[in-house]
């Protein structure tokens, strides 16, 4: 994986998550993010995985990792020493970014916002928390990946390293 990648990556969920927090009404935008592809397999799932623990280790942060197929069904998890209630937020995260084709982060973003994007709340099983990523390939959606442990922008950068390990060719 090369640094471009990684960068073009970033990018692509920066430009994304502020397309979406720009909106006048602070609403979540209904864009059209990428469509959903084949399901992750769990060599992409395991590469994911290696890259993002990686990154976590790097940092010495202490996080759940949560990888979910394209249908949000947990395919993968690990825990690096961090607090129990750290799965469920993870996997939340996880298959919100799936969910709502876009990193949680931008439900976040809405909910802050106030007004009508206020309505996320009424949402069954929404995680509104910085750290979930949709896992794209050749422009599909194929899983998502999910991290808890740290600060939700730490959280964010191990799951952006995880994506962007299964993205880059």
């Amino acid at each position: 994986m090369t640094f471009k990648t990684i960068a073009q990556q970033v990018f692509m969920i920066a430009a994304l998550t502020a397309s979406i927090a720009a909106t006048s009404t602070g609403a979540i935008a209904q864009t059209a993010p990428a469509p959903y592809g084949a399901p992750i397999t769990i060599e992409q799932a395991k590469k994911a995985m290696v890259a993002a623990e990686a990154e976590a280790r790097k940092n010495n942060w202490a996080v759940v990792i949560s990888i979910v197929d394209n249908g949000g069904h947990l395919v993968a998890l690990q825990r690096l020493d961090a607090q129990t209630a750290s799965v469920d937020i993870a996997t939340g995260k996880a298959t919100t970014a799936v969910a709502f084709r876009r990193p949680s982060k931008a439900l976040e973003d809405g909910l802050a916002a106030g007004g009508a994007g206020l309505r996320i709340l009424s949402v069954k099983s929404a995680t509104a928390l910085q750290g979930g990523v949709p896992i794209v390939v050749d422009g599909k959606i194929i899983g998502g990946i999910g991290v808890s442990g740290v600060m939700a922008s730490q959280d964010e950068v191990v799951a952006i390293a995880g994506a962007a390990a299964v993205s880059a060719k």
